[in-house]
């Protein structure tokens, strides 16, 4: 099982954690999203995770990936 942790900035709330976790929850491989509100990260875990379908689906979700 590998990690990825993304840096997105515009959290701020509950309804960006349900947002994102939604949206990434549904890629293919993602066994686990942490959204943390405080240091606005989102990790990711699971099983050949596709780095370009992750920050796809964080756009999806209304946010930006920094950096």
């Amino acid at each position: 099982m590998s990690e990825i942790r993304y840096s997105v900035p515009a959290i701020s709330c509950g309804h960006c954690v349900t947002a994102i976790s939604g949206e990434v929850g549904r890629v293919p491989g993602v066994s686990e999203v942490a959204v943390d509100v405080d240091a606005r990260l989102v990790t990711v875990r699971g099983d050949g995770l596709d780095d370009a379908a992750l920050r796809a689906a964080i756009d999806e979700a209304g946010y930006d990936v920094a950096g």
